[in-house]
């Protein structure tokens, strides 16, 4: 009883803090994600990285300017020695000699590539790598859009499962206790106080189970905002069942195979991929490159000879040159280099192709799946609304049956549990039925925040 006794008090916590606290919308909850889950800012990151290919590229193509500076000193000091002897002091006979250098200067350098087939292919290449990039960072916040909804609603179906087994426990307490006066009096077996009993074991059970799966759930939601969120909003009673515009499922998949944001992105990467076999291919072709450069240093240089006098020689050197070179370059033979790249490019662009057609009958199934998933939601909700009538119904006559003595304990128990089955599954219907929204939106491509939105719209405030 002392578990039964903890899960008393979460719930009781939970509730309290519920009716101080605000309800958080599902908008609400998308904005926190767009500003916290690192998986967006990874998506946006790899963006911003891969723009940058296209300054690359173009870079290449346009005039490449140098400036250099130096400036150098040079000390020389040189003993030279006749081989003979003054005749006084008996000392070698020689002089001494120094020199010493200033050197300072500059050049400028200027190369223009004339034609290099390669570097066109490439910049055109990178025009196709950025609006892959970019539309993979598209694709990303549609996906963000389907991750937040789907553990938000996973959250309050395990919020839903949570209630219906305390509600189970709850049933089957009053139930247990009425059979425990029942035999006391006489009216009853002992048998049926041990099935009520049974019944309370295993509705404690799955009261525990649940309790660990709400946990679960919210720690999933936490991991997308980064933050525990403690009340959400649910839908409303009167839930609107909108049937996709247009209603045709052929109309769909067409769309989704025009708009589909990873099928767009497999389409670029394979574009992508058969420009690196032509820039493979440039590379047998020649470049012609001009370079220009013009040079001005100046030296500055005094030499000094010490001998019988000192003798001064200062000089100065003013050298200034210009140049230009147009070099035409052919590649003969590269050790099978480039025939080698040739092929893996080939290899890749048929990998890239495989990758789209897969790609794309993966975005017809997806399309049609979730097309028909909103369908078959729109009549799962209305029939287990009926059902949860029905069996509120069936459980009423079972309970009364119980007090006249036409139906046991097991029959009760049983009524309860299927019940709580249908409340949970119409619960759970109805989180699908606008899960399946999202999905098709968002295999068409067009999914936005306005549709998040126009979801939220369906949620009690």
């Amino acid at each position: 009883m002392s578990i039964t006794k903890h899960l008393l008090a979460i719930a009781l916590g939970a509730c309290l803090t519920a009716q101080v606290s605000a309800q958080e919308s599902l908008i609400e909850v998308y904005q926190r994600a767009l500003m916290n889950d690192p998986a967006i800012r990874e998506a946006e990151a790899n963006y911003l990285a891969t723009a940058e290919v296209k300054p690359q590229a173009r870079s290449q193509l346009l005039p490449q300017l140098t400036l250099g500076a130096n400036r150098s000193h040079t000390f020389n000091d040189t003993d030279i020695r006749s081989g003979s002897t003054d005749p006084i002091t008996g000392l070698p006979i020689g002089s001494r000699q120094t020199s010493e250098q200033d050197s300072t200067g500059y050049r400028i350098s200027l190369s223009q590539s004339v034609f290099d087939w390669s570097r066109y292919k490439t910049l055109k290449q990178a025009d196709k790598q950025v609006v892959q990039a970019e539309t993979n960072y598209r694709a990303a916040q549609q996906e963000l859009i389907l991750r937040v909804a789907t553990a938000y609603f996973s959250v309050l179906g395990a919020e839903d499962n949570l209630a219906s087994a305390v509600a189970q426990r709850d049933s089957v307490s009053r139930q247990l206790e009425q059979a425990q006066r029942r035999f006391e009096v006489g009216l009853i077996a002992i048998t049926d106080v041990q099935q009520s009993q049974a019944g309370y074991d295993d509705a404690v059970a799955a009261e525990i189970e649940t309790q660990r799966n709400l946990s679960t759930a919210y720690e999933q939601l936490r991991e997308i905002i980064g933050e525990i969120v403690q009340d959400l909003a649910s839908p409303t009673d009167e839930l609107p069942l909108l049937t996709p515009d247009p209603a045709n499922e052929d109309e769909w998949v067409r769309a989704a195979l025009a708009s589909n944001l990873t099928l767009q992105s497999s389409r670029l990467a394979a574009d992508v991929a058969n420009d690196e076999i032509a820039i493979q291919k440039g590379s047998r072709l020649p470049t012609l490159n001009l370079t220009a450069n013009y040079n001005d240093d100046e030296q500055n240089s005094v030499q000094t000879l010490f001998r019988s006098l000192v003798e001064v020689t200062p000089s100065t050197r003013l050298p200034e040159g210009r140049s230009w070179n147009l070099q035409l370059t052919f590649p003969i033979y590269t050790g099978g280099l480039t025939n080698s790249r040739i092929d893996q490019s080939v290899l890749r662009h048929r990998v890239a192709q495989n990758t789209l057609e897969r790609i794309a009958r993966q975005t017809e199934r997806q399309t049609r799946d979730a097309y028909l998933g909103v369908i078959a939601e729109i009549a799962r909700v209305r029939a287990l609304r009926q059902s949860v009538e029905s069996n509120r119904t069936a459980l009423r006559a079972t309970e009364a049956g119980f007090e006249v003595g036409t139906q046991t304990t097991v029959d009760v128990l049983a009524a309860q549990r299927l019940l709580r089955v249908a409340e949970t599954n119409y619960s759970r219907s109805r989180y699908d039925y606008m899960l399946n929204l999202l999905r098709l939106k968002q295999a068409a491509g067009n999914l936005t925040e306005v549709d998040v939105q126009q979801i939220d719209g369906w949620l009690q405030q």
